[in-house]
């Protein structure tokens, strides 16, 4: 599946959550996640997430994993999704 059709899907169901998503770039930054997921804060899991998005083939340049690692050592939630699956079971945990 293209990585189109699954940020299309993940855009559709985050809105169908009730939730809101930003398409982010940051300047100075190669590696950033593709999305940022604000959903509303039902429990105790963060009620922002970034969202990498990869074709089923993809693979994370090393300035992504680079990237997701600092993200992720400062206590930010940091998925890599490829498949519509991926993007249900993600939504499943708010």
């Amino acid at each position: 599946m293209k990585e189109s059709a699954v940020e299309a899907y993940l855009v559709k169901q985050v809105r169908r959550a009730k939730g809101e998503i930003r398409k982010v770039k940051f300047v100075g930054h190669d590696g950033a996640p593709d999305r940022m997921v604000m959903l509303p804060h039902n429990h105790l899991l963060a009620p922002i997430v970034w969202v990498e998005l990869k074709s089923a083939t993809g693979a994370l340049r090393p300035a992504q994993v680079r990237e997701h690692d600092r993200m992720r050592a400062l206590g930010q939630m940091v998925y890599v999704i490829r498949t519509k699956l991926e993007v249900d079971a993600m939504l499943e945990l708010w």
